[in-house]
């Protein structure tokens, strides 16, 4: 089983964005947001990928077939943090979930770009929960910070989120 990262170019946006929805989808039970009157969630910063510098998405392959997404930016979480990297959004479709694909690509996206990172997470979002706790600690060696219910980030649903500061 081979995973592999492949950066999301311009003539992949409507692949991409038809992933976002099935991301945003099952991210609904946790923030709560409602679809627009096209029954869609959208993206509202899906197009600065290609428009703005500092800005990365890449398709999770699996043996060449997409298995989900990673998408970086550069937007501080918490702003009075020094942040060179931030996990935007990160989706691995179900079939793909409890094989190691999410670590093995959470770990490449790392290795291609070092620096200082914030990674936010829903704290009622379960399995992400433990997925996160357990991929950072093992990638940084215990050299991280876990700020929970960080009072400067809060989701949608009013819910504050956690928040983890580390080094790749």
């Amino acid at each position: 089983m081979a995973v592999k990262l492949r950066s999301v170019q311009l003539e992949d946006r409507e692949i991409l964005s038809n992933l976002l929805e099935k991301y945003n989808y099952e991210f609904s039970q946790y923030d709560q947001l409602d679809v627009n009157k096209l029954g869609l969630y959208g993206y509202q910063y899906l197009d600065y990928y290609w428009t703005e510098k500092n800005r990365w998405a890449y398709f999770i392959q699996v043996d060449e077939k997409l298995a989900g997404f990673v998408m970086v930016n550069d937007y501080s979480v918490v702003e009075d943090r020094k942040t060179d990297f931030v996990i935007a959004e990160f989706f691995v479709m179900y079939k793909y979930r409890r094989r190691g694909i999410g670590k093995e690509a959470f770990y490449q996206v790392l290795d291609l770009h070092k620096g200082t990172w914030q990674l936010k997470r829903h704290p009622k979002n379960i399995p992400s929960v433990h997925f996160w706790d357990r991929v950072v600690n093992e990638y940084t060696k215990g050299k991280y910070e876990a700020i929970l219910a960080h009072p400067d980030s809060k989701y949608e649903d009013g819910t504050l989120a956690d928040i983890f500061f580390f080094e790749s």
